[in-house]
């Protein structure tokens, strides 16, 4: 693997079957492929970018007004040196902010709970909400090609993430001033969830890990939307797409005395999603690899692993 394949989303509407199988193929090899001709505004990922480096200059005690201790990160800010990867012995260079489905109303599921807005920025609420659906929309689109590729009706995953607890995650990697600092802006994982589609920097530092063991630089054409599976699609698909392992490293001079801004959507499936293994992915030479397991259960599970929960 040079870098992750490129799927040209125009097939969606042209030619679906195709684009199907291109983007099947695309994560059954890799786990990671970049979307193009998405469809998502340039102009609506830029704006809720700027907005973001608006909120991670607000001052460090405006910011932590929006912490909530002992809740797992769920809505709002979460600061540095919380988060570390599984196994890791270092915490991670970052901090973030965590935006979930809006619901009007009585939320169907107790996870559901409301956003946290900072009072500061009034303009960055209606930024990140369009992101947030625009993104949404992009993953169930990808969702129904895979489910064709799986051997499922289309609309497959559509009532298992329609009412997911998915998170947008505006994120600051902040300035390298300690070159020798054994932390990195983030340690080797997978994500927890079930597609991760990711806009933002173009610096150097995303890397995943190919099946021979190296380290591949991710490189995209410019606008491309990253999108990886996650570990609830490869339980649910029995490892047939797998969750590649990934990291972002610190990069060289001048790029690491720069901040980096990303925001990566993390889709997740209803709270009382079972993940079982589909039968269209269990075979002979395939056998279960996985028990049933409710998404909340297992993000749960992941959650403590990661310190979001303790």
């Amino acid at each position: 693997m040079k870098s992750i394949p490129h799927i040209d989303m125009s097939l969606y509407g042209e030619d679906f079957n195709a684009f199907a199988q291109h983007v099947g193929e695309g994560y059954e090899t890799n786990g990671f492929v970049a979307l193009t001709k998405h469809g998502i505004d340039q102009q609506l990922i830029d704006n809720a970018l700027d907005i973001c480096r608006e909120l991670f200059a607000l001052p460090e005690s405006v910011k932590k007004q929006y912490h909530i201790p002992g809740g797992g990160g769920a809505r709002g800010y979460t600061p540095f040196g919380t988060e570390i990867a599984k196994d890791a012995k270092h915490v991670d260079l970052k901090e973030f902010w965590h935006v979930g489905r809006e619901i009007e109303g009585e939320p169907p599921f107790s996870q559901l709970t409301p956003n946290i807005w900072p009072h500061e920025l009034p303009a960055f609420k209606g930024k990140i909400l369009k992101l947030y659906e625009a993104l949404d929309a992009l993953g169930l689109q990808v969702l129904e090609a895979l489910a064709v590729y799986l051997k499922q009706p289309r609309d497959f995953f559509n009532d298992k993430v329609n009412l997911g607890n998915s998170i947008l995650r505006p994120l600051h990697y902040p300035p390298i001033i300690d070159e020798g600092t054994p932390s990195v802006r983030a340690g080797a994982h997978e994500d927890i969830n079930v597609l991760t589609l990711l806009v933002g920097s173009r610096e150097p530092g995303l890397e995943v890990l190919a099946k021979d063991g190296s380290w591949i630089p991710v490189t995209i054409i410019e606008g491309a939307i990253i999108c990886n599976v996650g570990d609830m699609l490869q339980r649910m698909t029995n490892g047939v797409l797998p969750s590649t392992t990934h990291r972002v490293v610190n990069p060289p001079a001048p790029y690491s005395h720069k901040s980096r801004y990303s925001i990566p959507f993390f889709l997740h499936f209803n709270p009382d999603v079972m993940i079982t293994p589909l039968e269209s992915c269990i075979t002979d030479a395939n056998p279960q690899k996985f028990e049933p397991i409710s998404s909340d259960d297992y993000l749960m599970e992941r959650l403590r692993e990661i310190g979001l929960v303790k």
